[in-house]
């Protein structure tokens, strides 16, 4: 008869060549996979792999979190993703990738996020998201698109994030957006935009961040935010802008941030700021108009009751100086509201 004391050894034994069949097992894939480190959760399996020389093969079937980063692949295999239809998020930042297979997501429609920063893509095919009805974050920005289509956006039903900074588009189609109503963030910064088409943000239905800045926009059309009460953020810095049409803010009633600085703004209509800040509401971010060349004449009366009323939330004030006329020149456009003087 084996005795108890045996049977809890043979039992350890048991549990110690379980863990050591395991380790190798770890051990083997990580060998497998090259440049990876796999973590494993309840939730499935994390593979990092940074550096690699080709795309990683033989993925564990549970991969929830797939990195490929920081190496020069240039293409992928249209079955990269085959094995793990579970995969969640997909990050293939800092590659040299110049085009995507339309089949590239077909087995993974649980993907959430897509991040291809800083690529060398200049094109994305039709269909690629045409199972991608669970992505809520995609990352474009830093590639060399001179162009999008709505067609590409196609089936993004769940789309919340949308990130095309940093590439070299200089106009957009009207219809861009259509489809995309869940999207809650949009950048488009750091691009050659000169104008928007009117009918941009139609789609969207709860849009709060919106970056405009670092392109060559001329001036702000009344039309173009109307469609979106619930705007909380407005980057429009660094453009060239030299008007703002009378209406462009108007049912803006949850705006928290607006950046106009370093554009190229002598005045504003009268009426622009009344839906804006104080009185009816307070701008909890702030404000920034400086680096512009304002000429503090009576045309600026408007604007300057408006900073009197908001200077709390006023960034920059030293920088917001009057660029004419010759009297008020380097004046400090705040200084020049309070004492009333236009």
């Amino acid at each position: 008869m084996v005795s108890w004391q045996h049977q809890g050894s043979l039992q350890d034994l048991k549990t110690c060549l379980a863990r050591t069949l395991f380790l190798l097992a770890l051990l083997g894939r990580v060998s497998s996979l090259k440049e990876c480190l796999i973590l494993q959760s309840a939730e499935g399996s994390t593979v990092s792999c940074h550096g690699p020389t080709e795309f990683p093969s033989s993925l564990p079937a549970d991969t929830v979190h797939l990195s490929v980063e920081f190496s020069n692949l240039t293409q992928l295999p249209a079955a990269a993703l085959q094995g793990c239809p579970g995969l969640r998020e997909l990050h293939l930042s800092s590659n040299r990738l110049q085009a995507l297979s339309p089949e590239l997501l077909a087995p993974v429609p649980r993907l959430r996020a897509l991040d291809l920063t800083r690529n060398a893509l200049r094109s994305l095919p039709p269909g690629l998201f045409s199972t991608s009805a669970n992505l809520s974050t995609l990352v474009l920005r830093e590639n060399q698109l001179r162009e999008v289509s709505a067609q590409w956006l196609q089936g993004l039903d769940a789309l919340g994030h949308l990130d095309l900074a940093e590439n070299q588009l200089s106009s957009l189609p009207s219809g861009l957006l259509a489809s995309l109503g869940a999207l809650h963030t949009l950048d488009l910064g750091y691009n050659l935009l000169e104008s928007l088409p009117e009918g941009l943000l139609r789609g969207p239905r709860r849009l709060q961040r919106l970056h405009l800045e670092g392109n060559r926009l001329q001036r702000l059309e009344d039309s173009l935010l109307a469609p979106q009460p619930f705007l909380r953020v407005l980057f429009l810095n660094d453009n060239q802008l030299v008007g703002v049409a009378t209406g462009s803010f108007q049912g803006l009633q949850h705006l928290d941030m607006l950046d106009l600085s370093n554009n190229s703004l002598s005045s504003t209509p009268p009426g622009l700021w009344a839906f804006l800040g104080r009185p009816t509401r307070d701008m909890q971010d702030g404000f920034d108009i400086s680096h512009n060349p304002w000429i503090c004449d009576k045309n600026l009366a408007d604007l300057c009751r408006w900073l009197v009323a908001n200077r709390n939330k006023m960034f920059s004030q030293n920088d917001t100086r009057c660029a004419g006329p010759e009297a008020m020149k380097g004046q400090r456009l705040l200084d020049v509201a309070e004492l009333g003087s236009l």
